[in-house]
């Protein structure tokens, strides 16, 4: 399966090469115009069949987030950077691999016995990664400064429904961009992205946009699903629990993030799409996060656009849960929404 590799790939904003030789083979024969843009990114042509139909771009970003090296302590353990957002409370005792040796190495923090009854969750600046070296020397030795470090994890199936892995935030969108542009025909020209550098700022969405100067946007992506009791709740308060969004429920359509609003006729005939195909979906209404539509939208004089997400459980972690059900029916909702997109949708 094309997720599990994308999963364990190693790709941090910056150095995303892992990824873009698993995509690159994948759409080859499906696709025309492939180029990699100077940032990195991936752009492709999916010519339509009706050359009146509208040109929309979709778009999936290849990049995860991880750590920097950047320094060394005399005793050999290793100073990092975060790139991206990442929550410092998961963080000790997590093993990670480092550069393009994947050196492995765990994160460290004063052991509890001796940390003078102070349990409060560090800064990642006061964490360190011991790679088992004793000095200065011999750690700079296997790694450097620059260097790239992510989650050492493995993807897994867990019974029938549930997925777990790192970096489905956004290897599920990749994913599910594959297997978009491996189907088909459309009647609309898709124009795909896998873009780079989207959790330090939805870079390569905004150099690819300008280049590919679509009618419409939709963007792909993972987003959180905060579908677990709060541990202060009821065992039946469901008042208590919720969610940006849940597991199971379907792909999650954005209203309003902190990058954007959905244009209003994307999302009403996303929804009516699907509702006419039986497909369930649901309404992120959390307003916090944003994604490359929050680039996308803002280029060449405005761009109308939307996003379709995947849930996942413990985002931007090494062991993010999701849904099969969620995976095959936002490919389905993609489908029937490039199969059924026309320039009336975008009349004013």
């Amino acid at each position: 399966m094309l997720l599990r590799e994308l999963s364990e790939a190693i790709g941090v904003s910056g150095q995303e090469d892992a990824v873009r030789k698993l995509i690159l083979p994948a759409i080859q024969e499906h696709v025309t115009d492939i180029r990699v843009d100077a940032l990195g990114s991936i752009t492709a042509v999916k010519p339509g069949s009706d050359p009146n139909a509208p040109r929309v771009m979709v778009a999936a970003h290849m990049d995860e987030v991880g750590f920097m090296v950047t320094g060394f302590d005399g005793d050999g353990l290793i100073h990092v950077a975060p790139v991206g957002g990442i929550d410092e409370r998961i963080l000790p005792g997590l093993r990670v691999k480092i550069g393009e040796n994947h050196v492995p190495g765990v994160i460290v923090w004063t052991p509890i016995h001796k940390s003078a009854g102070n349990n409060t969750p560090q800064k990642i600046n006061a964490l360190r990664i011991d790679i088992g070296a004793s000095s200065k020397e011999e750690a700079s030795g296997k790694v450097k400064r620059g260097d790239r470090v992510a989650f050492d994890s493995r993807y897994m199936e867990l019974g029938d429904h549930m997925l777990r892995g790192k970096s489905f935030d956004n290897r599920v969108g990749c994913s599910l961009l594959v297997e978009l542009l491996q189907g088909g025909p459309y009647p609309v020209t898709v124009l795909a992205a896998f873009t780079v550098q989207e959790e330090i700022g939805l870079r390569g969405a905004r150099v690819a946009a300008r280049v590919l100067n679509p009618d419409a946007a939709l963007v792909i992506e993972g987003t959180t699903a905060n579908d677990l009791p709060s541990p202060t709740a009821e065992p039946d308060d469901e008042d208590e629990i919720n969610p940006a969004c849940r597991l199971g429920a379907g792909p999650a359509l954005t209203i309003m993030d902190r990058s954007m609003i959905t244009d209003p006729r994307l999302l009403a005939f996303l929804r009516q799409t699907a509702e006419s195909a039986g497909i369930p979906y649901q309404l992120k209404t959390q307003l916090g996060g944003g994604t490359d539509a929050g680039a996308i939208h803002m280029m060449n004089g405005g761009i109308p656009s939307a996003v379709i997400s995947v849930p996942c459980r413990y985002i931007h972690s090494p062991t993010a849960y999701l849904h099969r059900d969620d995976y095959a029916n936002t490919l389905r909702l993609l489908q029937a929404a490039l199969k059924g997109f026309d320039r009336a949708i975008l009349a004013r």
